[in-house]
């Protein structure tokens, strides 16, 4: 009975030892940027698997406020979510008013996202005000873009009675709305360049709307979070000239309840290969590993805030 004891002992001992660590991280549609870019880290993650014991997965979501949720409710232990969503979820503001989410952190601000309204060519909407009476998807419960679109009818005057359809379509499901004239635009929040569009441009004649004007000069002064960008020009058929809007940055974060050991790992396999990571997508062409510290808006989770210091970054 002592041997048997024994050796279940060091069966249990040894299991704990060498028991890899799961760790999946929430992204978005398939088509955006969110997804491959969750794939992009997971693929650095688990290039030191057999060291570090720790694997990685990505999961393809409803986008921000889902991701934030499902890691609230600890059923994701990563998500990559706009700053701004961040920010007021974290605090509990706008439309999460009084519900605050405490133990969400950030782990690094990857790219820029630019809110980029799609539409029909033959729709005729040249500015943001012309969506009245026009069928316009302003995205599914749960995405960024719907949350964003929120504050920025309400800097605007626009109500969504104002519209003649408001759809609440997945991303990826918006290109195909768009060729169906199911909607006249789409509302995405994104880095370009990005597979949604070009899908889109491919096979009807697209437009980009310009978001300019003392009232989306306002909003962005009201919220740090927001900050004039360009969508460049060449990057879909029928856009040749850059088109003016604003953005937010994607934001990797995670909870309290994660282990500092993973979230330490999954910051130094995207340091130590960061010119690799830069060429898993286009959208990561410009940033540098500073940039990673640019625009979070909730505080670093200490197993994050412990590599940057090593890497001398804080």
């Amino acid at each position: 009975m002592k041997i048997l004891a024994s050796s279940t002992l060091i069966t249990v001992l040894s299991l704990s030892v060498f028991a890899a660590e799961f760790i999946t991280i929430g992204s978005g549609s398939v088509t955006g940027t969110y997804y491959p870019t969750g794939g992009a880290v997971c693929r650095l993650v688990n290039k030191y698997k057999k060291e570090t014991k720790i694997r990685c997965s990505v999961e393809s979501t409803g986008g921000s406020e889902y991701n934030i949720n499902t890691i609230k409710h600890g059923e994701l232990d990563f998500g990559i979510a706009q700053s701004d969503v961040v920010y007021n979820m974290s605090k509990g503001l706008k439309k999460y008013k009084n519900k605050p989410i405490k133990k969400l952190r950030s782990v690094m601000a990857i790219y820029p996202e630019l809110f980029t309204i799609v539409t029909r060519k033959e729709a005729g909407i040249k500015n943001i005000m012309d969506i009245k009476g026009k069928k316009i998807n302003i995205g599914n419960p749960g995405s960024g873009q719907a949350s964003t679109a929120e504050i920025l009818f309400t800097y605007l005057g626009i109500n969504k009675s104002d519209l003649d359809f408001v759809g609440v379509f997945k991303a990826g499901e918006s290109p195909d709305a768009l060729r169906d004239k199911l909607v006249d635009g789409y509302f995405y929040i994104v880095g370009h360049p990005t597979a949604n569009i070009k899908d889109a441009s491919s096979s009807v004649k697209i437009a980009i709307t310009p978001l300019i004007g003392p009232k989306i000069d306002e909003m962005i002064k009201d919220n740090p979070y927001f900050a004039k960008a360009n969508v460049p020009a060449g990057l879909y058929k029928g856009i040749d000239k850059e088109v003016p809007t604003f953005a937010v940055k994607a934001v990797l974060v995670t909870s309290t309840d994660v282990s500092d050991k993973a979230v330490y790992t999954l910051v130094k396999a995207i340091l130590e290969n960061f010119d690799e990571f830069k060429k898993l997508h286009p959208a990561y062409t410009n940033i540098t590993k500073k940039s990673l510290l640019d625009g979070l808006s909730t505080p670093l989770h200490e197993g994050a805030k412990k590599y940057y210091k090593e890497a001398g970054l804080l």
